[in-house]
């Protein structure tokens, strides 16, 4: 791969796929999906275009990854909703790399629409919520649509996987 941007993306996208796939017992010991077949395995998407359908997939998320020196969360945040909606999945997030950090230490960024979408769909109280997966509110300013949540790739596995055990019919094959 001749741009280096493009290597230290592709690689913070396999580290946070092989992460997922570790915590969420999809893989043995060497990294083999136990069912290939499953709509349950983290997977990095195949690039789509104008029409962009995210950097993974793990039902029932679009994950957009970044790793950038300087943060622009509203606008990932932006791009990774839309992506989502391509992709036919209702909820779209960004995983920012960490400098200097293992892979669980990524942060995971939402909007507050889709947090509460989120929450909503596990049917968790506000506190509930944010005490249980360590969301963070980012407030920027007046305007709302720069407000954000933010908590860590460690956090989304067990986030994914208390997802799929509540609510019913959730995998990618449901989702299309």
């Amino acid at each position: 791969m001749s741009n280096p941007n493009k290597a230290k993306g592709t690689a913070w996208e396999s580290a946070i796929r092989d992460y997922l796939n570790y915590e969420l017992d999809l893989v043995n010991d060497y990294g083999t999906f136990f069912d290939p077949m499953s709509g349950e395995n983290i997977r990095r998407a195949a690039q789509e275009g104008s029409r962009d359908v995210g950097d993974i997939h793990a039902a029932p998320f679009v994950l957009e990854a970044k790793n950038t020196k300087r943060p622009a969360v509203p606008t990932w945040i932006r791009q990774a909703e839309r992506e989502a909606e391509h992709a036919g999945f209702p909820y779209g997030l960004v995983v920012r790399k960490v400098r200097l950090q293992h892979t669980h230490m990524g942060r995971v960024h939402v909007s507050v629409r889709t947090w509460t979408r989120i929450r909503l769909a596990l049917g968790m109280s506000t506190s509930a919520f944010r005490e249980l997966y360590g969301w963070s509110v980012s407030l920027r300013g007046l305007d709302t649509s720069r407000w954000y949540l933010t908590t860590t790739v460690r956090e989304l596995a067990d986030l994914i996987r208390d997802y799929r055990r509540t609510v019913p019919g959730v995998s990618a094959r449901a989702l299309r």
